[in-house]
């Protein structure tokens, strides 16, 4: 393998542009699917706001999109895109469907992690009169953050991978790279080198994820 052929310039903007879209992504994921899965989770049946017919819709509404398979996603997104960002192209481009792939998904890992939360801490709360939004922001959330801290690290390796798939309509990033001239110029060498800071990228993602959620774990 020839790495002098390599443009490393090419290679480090690149990365930068996929931390940029997972990082943007993430915020905007966690920003949306965090209220999304509280509600779910409280208008569940035999929880603090049960409202059947609410949580039917909502968790309808997330099923149908987390079974979208990505690559449709963002060609189907691509209009919605140009109207929102004034391009379907790049890193700004991107941005847009991967929200909307993750935030789904992240919503329902929420929920699940609130389901963990010991039902006895909901119940002392209620028993002290305690109102619906101090119980979910003052002892539920609380108690559920090193699970949360966790769905998060899931969430944003989900959202790497997402981000280089990306690349297959032009998204920017290692994806669009490796497609560019990895794929179709041939070069081995690119390919390689984008899946290894892939790799990379994700391990160290995981292994800060694992340090924070055993941090909060022992506190």
């Amino acid at each position: 393998m020839d790495l002098s052929v390599i443009d490393w310039s090419d290679i480090w903007i690149a990365t930068w542009e996929t931390l940029v879209m997972t990082g943007v992504s993430l915020l905007f994921t966690i920003l949306l699917g965090l209220p999304l899965g509280i509600l779910l989770f409280v208008t569940a049946r035999r929880q603090l706001l049960e409202q059947g017919f609410v949580y039917t819709v909502l968790s309808f509404v997330v099923n149908v999109l987390r079974s979208v398979p990505f690559l449709i996603l963002l060609i189907v997104m691509i209009p919605v895109t140009v109207i929102l960002i004034g391009t379907s192209l790049g890193v700004e481009g991107a941005i847009p469907p991967l929200v909307v792939g993750t935030a789904p998904f992240f919503a329902r890992l929420v929920e699940n992690v609130l389901r963990e939360v010991d039902r006895g801490v909901i119940e002392a709360c209620q028993a002290m009169g305690i109102r619906t939004h101090r119980i979910i922001f003052g002892a539920l959330l609380p108690e559920a953050l090193p699970g949360l801290i966790a769905a998060v690290t899931v969430t944003a390796i989900t959202l790497m991978s997402y981000a280089a798939m990306s690349g297959v309509i032009g998204g920017g990033g290692l994806g669009d790279l490796a497609i560019r001239f990895g794929y179709q110029r041939f070069q081995t060498e690119v390919m390689v080198i984008t899946v290894a800071l892939l790799v990379v990228l994700v391990q160290i993602i995981q292994y800060s994820g694992d340090r924070l959620v055993l941090y909060f774990t022992r506190k």
